[in-house]
């Protein structure tokens, strides 16, 4: 038997493996729950099939759903091949048949990289950087919970009093405070600027006194009450409460991270690179599964992040480029996030930023580019294990 190619179209309760010998046909096709029993099954089954001969296995996601069949896959020596799901798309055009099964997916899946020599491997990656993928994933979830509750805040207070809602940052703690418990015009002119100071005083709110006549300037100039203002009120004071809630939740996961993080042999040096912090040096050690073994150069490293261009040429016209379509978004925010606080704290980026700008780049443009730069120092920083310092080092002769 020749070598074999596995496809796996995962799913939330079932899988749906196939596999192909080298002229394409089909040896085995078969949908699996996703227990433990059926996957080594599965997995037995294909090797048994390939008879000694090797067994490259593709996959549409690298975590998530298929989660154990990866561990088991990789437990077990196989060589596993990440198939991104834009891509399996793209390519079903190009199948015979309309329809879309599990089955056929899994065939495209397959055929794909029996054919394709393009495609990254999935390692298992240390475990600093499993923990730090699984705590960045569920510290981004908390941060989308709260921009949603704080736009809820803004949206219900500015039906019930737009005065306090332009006058106040409710994404700061001391507004979030006041509205706990005073949301409407006449309650807060009621207590005045004095008794408000003093109750956010008793609760630790910095500038206290500026809140409270800000709050109260705010209500003077409001003396109607709209329909359903005690319903309102009550919204505004139960969504206050959630977004602080969030916040203590994405405090706590900020110092689980930054404990997860420093624990790893690269932290030092990724936190070394001026505007890399705790979190953003977490989100790239989880990008990149701890380490740079999968990149042979900063600019393979480049492209997987999104902040190198991609050639878009066709006859006449060459040297076109534009942002690529496919890289890891995650990891581009942490380039381009960094590059942007570099610029106010590192007088290197800062230099390289006005450069940029002088000839002729627009702000986006030359952060990008910057980004870029930041690649590939920080890659060689990793290469050479030592850290990053404004001036190089002087080196001197032997």
């Amino acid at each position: 038997m020749s070598r074999i190619w596995a496809g796996i179209d995962s799913g939330k309760g079932h899988h749906h493996g196939l596999a192909l010998d080298a002229e394409g046909k089909t040896l085995l096709s078969r949908r699996v729950a996703n227990d433990e029993p059926e996957l080594l099954q599965l997995v037995g089954d294909v090797l048994a099939l390939a008879d000694g001969e090797p067994v490259t296995w593709a996959i549409d996601m690298t975590g998530g759903e298929p989660a154990l069949l990866l561990t088991l896959l990789i437990s077990h020596g196989q060589e596993v091949l990440y198939l991104p799901g834009r891509l399996v798309n793209r390519a079903s055009d190009g199948y015979r048949s309309e329809g879309k099964t599990d089955a056929r997916d899994a065939y495209v899946i397959a055929d794909q990289a029996r054919m394709r020599r393009d495609l990254r491997p999935i390692r298992p990656g240390d475990e600093t950087a499993i923990e730090l993928r699984l705590l960045t994933g569920r510290r981004a979830d908390l941060v989308e919970d709260r921009t949603r509750a704080v736009n809820r805040l803004r949206g219900t207070l500015l039906s019930m009093f737009p005065a306090l809602e332009r006058a106040l940052d409710v994404t700061n703690v001391g507004p979030l405070k006041l509205l706990t418990e005073y949301q409407t015009p006449a309650a807060i002119r009621r207590a005045g600027v004095t008794r408000l100071t003093k109750w956010l005083a008793n609760r630790k709110v910095r500038n206290a006194r500026a809140l409270a006549e800000t709050a109260v300037e705010a209500a003077q100039r409001q003396h109607t009450a709209v329909p359903g203002e005690k319903t309102i009120s009550r919204l505004v004071h139960t969504l206050a409460e959630g977004v602080m809630a969030l916040n203590e939740q994405i405090a706590e996961m900020d110092k689980l991270i930054e404990g997860r993080f420093r624990e790893h042999e690269l932290a030092g040096i990724v936190e070394s690179v001026p505007g890399i912090g705790t979190v953003l040096g977490a989100e790239f050690l989880a990008a990149v599964g701890g380490n740079l073994d999968d990149f042979a150069s900063p600019d393979a490293l480049a492209a997987f992040a999104g902040v190198a261009p991609a050639p878009r040429d066709s006859g006449k016209v060459s040297g076109n480029l534009h942002r690529p379509v496919v890289y890891h978004r995650r990891l581009q925010r942490v380039f381009y996030t960094s590059a942007l606080v570099s610029i106010r704290c590192d007088p290197n980026s800062r230099a390289f930023y006005d450069r940029k700008r002088a000839e002729g780049k627009r702000h986006v443009q030359a952060v990008m580019a910057l980004a870029r730069r930041r690649v590939n120092v920080l890659w060689a920083l990793i290469r050479d294990r030592r850290c990053y310092h404004i001036t190089p080092p002087v080196t001197t002769a032997a």
